[in-house]
């Protein structure tokens, strides 16, 4: 078993996957099952899912989502690289209007369980919500938050420390490695001038 902090780092955004393996839906909705106990603002829980596991929806969505904006000469997975599977993330504005906080936590939670069971996630803000909306026939108070495409990683993907702090745009190497440059830790920490108590 992964110990929590390999788990996190081997949490990444994959962008090519490998087409020949399923995911079963019923994996899935056990994953589902443990992200809804997640903390919840006011736990209103307002957050909804649709699974897409017909191939020819999973693909059409494929071609709508704009995959790596810092990689403009790559137009997304090729066939035998689409993921199997897509999750809707559905807000629920009878409930609450917005799920600032618990969108995040929920996501992360679905990227770390299906990265603990071998399969990868890309979250994208939804190319093309409003036509998925009206063919999913979605009534107006259910609203696309996010499209998670879900599938086996067909990549490897290199965590960095970033070189030049002002630079930290993702990229790939000539045998196809993606490298994900991070900030430094110094960056993250401030120590704001302690305020004088007279």
């Amino acid at each position: 078993m992964l110990s929590i902090d390999s788990l996190i780092k081997q949490t990444r955004t994959y962008r090519r996957f490998d087409e020949s393996v399923a995911i079963d839906r019923l994996q899935i909705v056990r994953w589902l099952g443990i992200v809804r106990q997640t903390p919840s603002a006011r736990n209103a829980q307002p957050l909804k899912y649709i699974i897409i596991t017909d191939t020819e929806l999973c693909h059409e969505i494929t071609a709508k989502q704009h995959w790596a904006s810092m990689l403009p000469e790559w137009d997304g997975p090729s066939v035998g690289e689409r993921p199997r599977a897509y999750l809707l993330q559905i807000l629920d504005t009878d409930i609450a209007p917005a799920a600032r906080f618990d969108e995040g936590i929920q996501l992360q939670a679905l990227g770390l369980l299906a990265t603990e069971a071998g399969y990868g996630t890309c979250i994208f803000g939804g190319h093309g919500k409003a036509e998925f909306s009206r063919r999913l026939g979605l009534p107006t108070h259910l609203s696309i938050n996010a499209i998670i495409a879900i599938g086996k990683p067909r990549e490897e993907v290199v965590l960095e420390e970033a070189r030049n702090p002002e630079d930290v745009r993702y990229w790939r190497d000539k045998e196809g490695r993606h490298h994900v440059p991070k900030r430094p830790l110094s960056e993250l920490i401030i120590e704001p001038n302690k305020p004088s108590i007279f």
